[in-house]
C-alpha cells in the first residue's frame, strides 16, 4: 500500500483513507478508499471482509481531508471510492471525479457467452 491514514472524529469514530492498487482490471491502477467505522480495527476489518485481504495501515502519512471526511460522512454506507488522488480532476472538465459505492468497484463483470 502507497499511503493512508487515519482521522478520529468528535463523536468518537474513525475515517480511514487508504491508497490501495485496484482490484480490477477495469478501474485504473490505484484507488483511494475511505472508510467509516468505529475505530481503525473495524475500518480495516468491513475492507477485508468485501475481499481486500492485504489492507494494513502503517502509521498516517495520508490522512483523510476535510472534504473527503465530508463525503463518507454523507454515503449511507460509509465506505466510497474514487481513483487515487493523482488521477481525481477529469482531464476533459477539471471537474473533480465523484466518490462512488464501494460495490461498484467490487462488481464482477458480466459473464461473457
Amino acid at each position: 500500500m502507497a499511503a493512508g491514514g487515519f482521522c478520529k472524529l468528535p463523536n468518537g469514530s474513525v475515517v480511514v483513507a487508504l491508497n490501495l492498487p485496484s482490484p480490477t482490471a477495469q478501474a485504473a491502477a490505484a484507488v483511494r478508499v475511505l472508510v467509516l467505522a468505529q475505530n481503525r480495527a473495524r475500518a480495516l476489518t468491513r475492507l477485508r471482509n468485501l475481499g481486500l485481504r492485504a489492507v494494513y495501515l502503517r502509521g498516517n502519512a495520508a490522512p483523510p481531508t476535510p472534504d473527503e471526511i465530508t463525503a463518507v460522512l454523507h454515503h449511507p454506507d460509509g465506505l466510497v471510492w474514487r481513483t487515487a488522488p493523482d488521477h481525481t480532476v477529469h482531464a476533459v472538465a477539471g471537474v473533480p471525479e465523484p466518490w462512488r459505492p464501494i460495490r461498484s468497484l467490487l462488481r464482477r463483470p458480466a459473464a461473457q457467452p
